[in-house]
Formats: C-alpha cells, structure tokens, sequence
C-alpha cells in the first residue's frame, strides 16, 4: 500500500476535526490509548479553572456554586450513553476495584444460598484480587472464588453461581466476550452478572439496557481520555437498586448527608453507591474531557478503529514483520477490541526501542507487545510511520540493545 493513499483516508476521517481536540506532541506516535489516554486541552483549561478560580478563590462555596456535590451525577450521566445506558443507572465514583466490592457483594447478599463467583482464569487480575479480598473477608463457606477457561463457562453456569464476574475485552489479547449471550446464559440459571467495561467504554458500542445487564464497572482514564488515576465508574440496571444494600456505606450515600445522623440511611436510586467525598480535581478534568464524545458516533468510531488495526495488520504482512512476530490477538477484527497484541521473547526491548524512535507502545509480562488504537486521535499515516519504525527495530535487531532492557518500576 502506498502512502498516498493512507493519506487520502486521513482526508476523508470523519474524526480529524475532533483530533484537534487533543494535546498531542509532536512528532510522537502514541499507541498506548488503552493504557492512559492523551490529554483534552478543554481537560487542560478545567483544571486550570478548578485550581485557580473554583478552589483558588470561591474555596469551599464551589460545593454550591459550582456544584461540586452532584459531580458523580453530573459526570455519570455523561458516560451512560457511552453504555447504552438510560438515565440514573450509572454513577463516577472510586476505583474500579472499590466498586467491583460493592458490587460483587451486592450481588452474594441478594441470594445468600449461593456463595460462588464465577470467574475465568484470562480475567483482568485486580478484579481477581478484589474477588480472592471477598473471599477471604467473608470465609469459604460464606464465597468462593471459582475460575474456568472460557469454554467452560457454559457448564460453570449450570451449576448456579451466585454471580458471573467477567471482562468483556481481554487485556492482553483485545478478544471481546458477546455480553448479551453471556448475561442471557447467566440469567437463565438465575446468576447475575458484573461486566468490566474497562478496556471497552468509549470505542465499542455498548448497550447495557438492551442487553439486560445488571451491573458493570469500568475505568475513565483508557479511551474515556480523563487522566491518570481518574475515577471510575459503575452502572446498576433499574431493577437491582431497590435491594441492593452496598457494604461502603459512606456519607456521600446517605439520604440526608449534611445532618449528620447517628444511623445510615442509604439514599434512593444509583446515589445509594456513593461512599466518601469525590476527588474533585480529578473528577472535574474527566467532565471537561468526556465533552469529546458529544458529537462522537460510537459505531462510526468502532468502524474507523476496525480499519486502523486492519490496516497495521496488513503492512506488517507487507513488510515481512509479521512472520517475526506471533499474533495473539483474535484474527477476525469482530470478535477484537481497539488493540492487537503480539508475543516475542524480546518485547519488553522492542517496546523500548519503539519509544526511542517515538512510538509509544505497551509491554505486558512476560512476553506481550500491544499496540492500542485510540480512533479520535491516531491518524492513518500513524500506523505507516508506526510499523515503518517496527521494522527498522526488527531488522537491525536494535531490541537487543542493553540499554532497552532495563526493567523500571511501571513497565
């Protein structure tokens, strides 16, 4: 394929004007959007405005005057329609690992005869960890931790789980899990079932309600764009609020938090899910920066993020790179989320090198390369300077190199 003619795709990119929106730097390929998004210069103005004017001078007024207590409102009700998800289900608050702990135990305590959370062995570890954290918490005989290959979860579901706890695109390999089949398998056997959208929200079209899924989480600071350590989110379907009673009862989730009463009372509706006070600043950047998706086409960008990995498939065949490297993610681009991954025993080097020529890729232990594709901002012409400087590393073998193979402590 000749460059003129990816440019001529980057002339007809339905996205190229919101790409403006972002603060990228120059000359530098960023394909680690599913790591930590880049920056929105209206995220960058926010949190000038939040500082200097809001805290800097209205100080604690802003609660009111800026209404800063209904910011996890505020801000999950702009991420709802990025989940297919009506008003009042879906709520900014916490971590995703403080929020899968509300919910898993939301989901034991509502069919306390059924003690299992259903898990798979390729699941995303944290939500393990919080899983293993429950367990522990509440003894075996009360939860238990149970994990199958993916092919085993048919099977697994017969035996009545007390909640299915899955992700719906593996982080290592992009492979996405079908939710409406899963959550349907599940309710058949009377499971409920928490997805984490985490490395889905805000480049796959999502539809929570029709798909009727009961709870989900995610992270905001992937594809959402909301900066490093940004709060998370959870959605909780219409039907489960009423009898959940989740176990963080903090004041943020009291029916009449500024009174100060000795008992917990929880609040009505998706608010009940609240804890303690929200981070502000970092909230507040992630309201300025979900404005991008306004204007955004989910399927649209779905559709764009298809063709980026597709295209950087087909010249890496092209320039013979492929054969040095084994494909792990799903060949077909329907069942793959926005990344591909690759398997070398010299990866973490190759990333390294990559970076040196100023292309930001990720490197996952033991062996996994991945390239993530954020649609709003990766231009066509990216992928051909990306796998043009993949197969100058390659070639020259630059991944041996002692200087990019020193481990730090991210990786």
């Amino acid at each position: 394929m000749r460059l003129e003619v990816i440019k001529e795709l980057d002339s007809a990119d339905p996205f190229a004007e919101v790409r403006k929106a972002f603060s990228i730097p120059v000359n530098k390929i960023y394909l680690d959007g599913n790591s930590l998004g880049p920056l929105t210069l209206v995220a960058k103005k926010r949190a000038l405005e939040v500082i200097e004017q809001q805290w800097g001078n209205d100080l604690i007024s802003s609660w009111n005057l800026h209404d800063w207590i209904n910011l996890p409102i505020k801000v999950g009700e702009k991420i709802g329609p990025l989940l297919g998800a009506s008003s009042n289900q879906t709520i900014c608050c916490d971590s995703v690992s403080i929020n899968l702990f509300k919910l898993i135990t939301c989901a034991l305590a509502g069919n306390p005869e059924r003690t299992t959370i259903l898990s798979t062995t390729n699941n995303f570890p944290t939500d393990l960890y919080v899983a293993e954290g429950i367990q522990r918490l509440l003894g075996e005989n009360r939860c238990r931790l149970q994990l199958v290959e993916n092919h085993e979860l048919n099977s697994a579901l017969k035996q009545k789980p007390g909640v299915l706890l899955l992700t719906q695109t593996d982080y290592r390999t992009g492979e996405i899990f079908d939710i409406e089949e899963l959550t349907s398998q599940a309710h058949a056997n009377g499971t409920p079932v928490i997805w984490d959208l985490s490395h889905s929200v805000g480049v796959l079209p999502l539809e929570m309600d029709k798909w009727n899924v009961d709870f989900a989480v995610g992270c905001t600071y992937k594809y959402l764009n909301g900066g490093p350590g940004a709060p998370a989110f959870l959605y909780v379907a219409h039907n489960q609020q009423e009898n959940c009673v989740q176990p963080l009862s903090g004041w943020m989730g009291h029916k009449a938090p500024f009174e100060f009463l000795l008992n917990y009372t929880p609040c009505n509706g998706i608010s009940k899910f609240l804890s303690g006070t929200p981070p502000i600043l970092s909230m507040s950047v992630l309201d300025a920066a979900l404005t991008v998706y306004e204007k955004v086409d989910i399927h649209q960008l779905r559709e764009k993020s298809i063709q980026l990995t597709e295209l950087f498939m087909s010249l890496l065949s092209e320039t013979g790179t492929l054969r040095q490297l084994q494909l792990c993610s799903p060949i077909s681009a329907k069942i793959r989320g926005s990344q591909l991954a690759f398997a070398h025993q010299n990866s973490f080097g190759i990333c390294q090198a990559l970076a040196a020529k100023q292309v930001i890729a990720d490197f996952r232990s033991p062996d996994l390369l991945r390239f993530g594709f954020s649609p709003l901002t990766l231009r066509y012409e990216d992928i051909w300077l990306a796998v043009e400087a993949l197969q100058e590393v390659m070639a020259e073998e630059r991944y041996l190199l002692p200087e990019y193979n020193k481990k730090l402590k991210v990786t």
